[in-house]
């Protein structure tokens, strides 16, 4: 049995006036996520865990914020892309782990419906989903409430 474990990390700073989009959940906020796509910073971790469980590289490779036409694009479809790839690959994904972190706002109320876009997406059970949320103890750039980061753990398993 080949097991694949992926790592992946990813920041976007945040500015007034911009949607906030996690996990596929779009979450009322003052600030929301700057950048090409829809800024969703968890998915893009959790697609960097992917892509790295397979050594492809990462979501800046496989969709470069210099193309057009992932300019705004609901990152749920940049997953489903890459899940597509783990499956041609004759993968199939274990579980995810995910843990989000920023100042504000309070994520818990969201924590069930992100897992359950991410399933959706993803095609597993939400049960093998993990979305954790913190914040930094008003330390760093997410504790200043200038940026949002993300972590995501994977295991992939090839039969």
């Amino acid at each position: 049995m080949d097991i694949r474990i992926g790592h992946g990390f990813d920041v976007h700073a945040l500015a007034e006036g911009l949607r906030l989009v996690l996990c596929g959940v779009e979450i009322e906020h003052t600030k929301g996520c700057v950048a090409h796509s829809d800024g969703d910073v968890a998915i893009h971790a959790i697609c960097d865990a992917l892509l790295g469980a397979l050594a492809l590289g990462d979501i800046g490779k496989l969709f470069p914020d210099t193309d057009a036409k992932y300019k705004g694009i609901d990152s749920r479809r940049l997953l489903k892309e890459v899940v597509d790839i783990v499956t041609d690959k004759g993968y199939s994904i274990s579980n995810i782990d995910c843990t989000i972190a920023m100042q504000r706002p309070k994520l818990r109320p969201h924590i069930d419906l992100m897992r359950e876009r991410l399933s959706e997406v993803i095609g597993i059970p939400a049960d093998r989903i993990s979305v954790k949320a913190t914040t930094t103890e008003r330390l760093g750039f997410e504790g200043r409430e200038e940026g949002v980061s993300a972590t995501a753990v994977t295991i992939l398993i090839k039969a």
